[in-house]
């Protein structure tokens, strides 16, 4: 994977790593683990100054969130809620450099500015990890596939709610929009 990325045209997009997402069971990695391994990334990312986008879904009073007539509703928190829940983790939290994009769907890109912000940087390549693999990443994913942009998937630093779901995007859909990659990998690359 040497020089495949260049991180002055290279942006980190980290999906919905907030309390009450990672709350969810993530399959087939545990939630904590994609936290260590995007923190990982994150980590070089930041040191290196290149672009890191921190997204997060959140609503002010439910009446901004999508409510479709679904056949299957949206994975619950079992359990007590999450303090907090629209808060970055703090093991990644969000620093001064980094750009805090909040969306109020799945995807990173519709009804937010990130596609002007890396525009504006001349990033033509992003690194995508977060949960879950299969709804805010997948269509993250699509959407940035639709923009141009050329993608590196991390997909140790990504998990599904089910691992069906996870496999079958991984297996079906990143391979045609991108290229999969470790953690490990993408920071070999970096650093070569």
């Amino acid at each position: 994977m040497n020089n495949e990325l260049n991180l002055k045209k290279a942006a980190l997009v980290v999906i919905d790593l907030q309390n009450g997402v990672v709350a969810l069971e993530g399959k087939p990695y545990s939630t904590k683990d994609v936290v260590s391994k995007a923190a990982k990334l994150i980590n070089v990312f930041r040191e290196e100054g290149a672009f890191v986008g921190i997204v997060r879904v959140t609503s002010k009073d439910g009446k901004d969130v999508l409510k479709p007539l679904t056949d299957i509703s949206s994975p619950l928190i079992t359990g007590k809620p999450p303090k907090n829940p629209g808060d970055i983790v703090s093991e990644i939290g969000v620093t001064d450099t980094d750009f805090l994009i909040t969306k109020h769907q799945w995807g990173a890109f519709y009804g937010t500015d990130l596609d002007l912000q890396l525009r504006r940087r001349g990033i033509d390549t992003i690194v995508l990890c977060g949960i879950a693999t299969g709804y805010g990443v997948d269509t993250t994913a699509r959407e940035a596939f639709q923009h141009g942009y050329n993608q590196v998937f991390a997909i140790d630093a990504m998990t599904g709610i089910s691992q069906e779901e996870h496999e079958y995007v991984l297996k079906y859909i990143f391979p045609r929009i991108g290229r999969l990659r470790t953690v490990d990998e993408i920071i070999e690359s970096l650093l070569d």
